[in-house]
């Protein structure tokens, strides 16, 4: 190794005896997880087993980081997961939250605020809570219907400030609950080939996004109608938005969720109040023969959960949820 451009100085055995105590350490961490399963991991197990909506996965930094992956391994295992941002759910994307929905919580300590503060609202929004923390006395562990214990005796890190040992321990129970979850269901090679998407992704946003779009009972009101009307519609939709028409039937706004968190943070509630004025006015749409991969580039790129679909005559044609091109949540399948 060249090293004229740093000036470390080599362990006692060199780099490579160094690299050899980093992955032991992570290994007598693992050893310890693997010690400490009991009847909290089996809890937590059949509590995502009979989930009847998503599995929610939420943290922050690293541990932000590791449930991201954990959502993906169980939504490619079988488990439709997604993952929420603590602070983003604080800011609007609660809306995503439903009744029958399992939440697994991570954090290292069990105290992190940002998350802790979130949890009394999603249980009052009828989701159950999971939480995976080395605190089996937190916060974290006190907020969540079961606990599984992640403690490892100790980091990689020599200052032991970094995560390593602990965030590999708890991605590593991550896949055990999702290999758990795989024999539960009886998920097989086909179910892994149905959605393990080259081309089944591929081939679904390669529709036209009206074929995936929702129809049915949409949250709608006139931009003439009081706030407590469209705040109903908004309630009763799921979607986190309501689309709001004019006298000739054409989009001419939506109230969102964060709408309604600034409207209360900057002049209070009045349910007279016309929606018109606080609606989000011109709001992003789609045509309805676009097709389904510019949609969810235009959803990434903006960071849009919902958005309208559009006729030819700007009128709602219906709503895509960013979960429905991904073949997660609630949608409509092709016929195969």
């Amino acid at each position: 190794m060249n090293s004229c451009d740093h000036n470390g100085t080599p362990p006692p055995g060199g780099w490579l005896s160094l690299a050899r105590e980093v992955l032991d350490i992570e290994i007598e961490g693992l050893a310890a997880v693997r010690g400490q399963l009991n009847g909290g991991f089996e809890t937590a197990l059949g509590l995502l087993a009979d989930c009847t909506g998503r599995v929610v996965v939420t943290g922050i930094g690293k541990s932000g980081l590791v449930g991201r992956k954990i959502a993906a391994t169980l939504s490619s295992t079988g488990t439709p997961a997604f993952f929420l941002h603590p602070v983003e759910g604080a800011h609007g994307d609660l809306g995503m939250i439903r009744t029958g929905d399992v939440v697994l919580a991570l954090s290292n300590s069990g105290e992190t605020d940002e998350l802790n503060t979130l949890l009394p609202a999603l249980k009052s929004l009828g989701a159950v809570i999971v939480g995976l923390t080395s605190g089996a006395a937190s916060t974290l562990a006190r907020l969540s219907d079961a606990v599984i214990e992640v403690r490892v005796p100790r980091e990689a890190c020599p200052m032991g400030l970094a995560p390593t040992a602990s965030t590999t321990a708890a991605l590593a129970v991550g896949d055990a609950l999702a290999v758990c979850l795989m024999r539960l269901k009886d998920f097989g090679t086909k179910d892994f080939k149905r959605v393990h998407p080259g081309g089944a992704l591929g081939a679904r946003l390669s529709q036209r996004i009206e074929s995936l779009m929702h129809t049915q009972n949409l949250p709608l009101a006139a931009q003439s109608a009081p706030l407590a009307e469209a705040l109903a519609a908004l309630n009763a939709g799921g979607f986190g938005l309501a689309a709001l028409t004019g006298q000739d039937g054409r989009l001419t706004g939506v109230l969102t969720d964060g709408d309604v968190r600034r409207m209360l943070c900057q002049s209070g509630f009045d349910p007279t109040r016309p929606v018109a004025e606080v609606m989000t006015k011109n709001p992003r749409s789609v045509a309805v023969n676009a097709s389904a991969a510019q949609v969810l580039d235009l959803m990434e790129e903006r960071q849009i959960t919902v958005l309208p679909v559009l006729d030819a005559d700007g009128r709602l044609a219906g709503l895509v949820h960013v979960h429905d091109l991904l073949g997660k949540g609630r949608v409509r399948f092709a016929p195969e």
